[in-house]
Formats: C-alpha cells, structure tokens, sequence
C-alpha cells in the first residue's frame, strides 16, 4: 500500500491526473449538467454530482499510470 502511494503521488502522475480530469470533466459535466449550469438552478445535489464528475477521471487516470508502472518494474 505504502508502494503504490508513494506512486500515486508522483509528481507526473498527479499532474497527467488532473490533465484527464479536466477534459474528460468537463466534457461529462457540460453533457451531464450542462443544462442545469446554464439555468443557474444549481443545488447542493448538483455541486456532488459535479464534483465526482471531476474525481472519477482523475481517479481512473491514477489508477491506471500507477498499475502500468507497477508493471513496468515486474517486467
């Protein structure tokens, strides 16, 4: 576990994180909610939902840079 923290927040992994986040966010809030942020009727409900919309890409981009790392070593 200490291993694949100490992976998980490396510098690049976190910076190519927050890149995925980003577009990948974006582009599934404004499909996702777009229609409630433009309407400014936004709830508390909508800021989690929001939120999540951001940390799942970032989570699976982190998940996936540190298993290939993981297996890099391995080989």
């Amino acid at each position: 576990m200490r291993d694949w923290l100490r992976l998980a927040t490396k510098r690049s992994v976190v910076r190519r994180g927050l890149g995925y986040s980003v577009v990948v966010g974006t582009v599934l809030m404004v499909i996702n909610q777009g229609d409630v942020v433009l309407s400014g009727e936004l709830t508390r409900t909508h800021f989690v939902k929001i939120g999540l919309t951001y940390l799942v890409p970032f989570a699976v981009s982190t998940l996936s840079s540190v298993g290939a790392m993981r297996n890099a070593v391995r080989i």
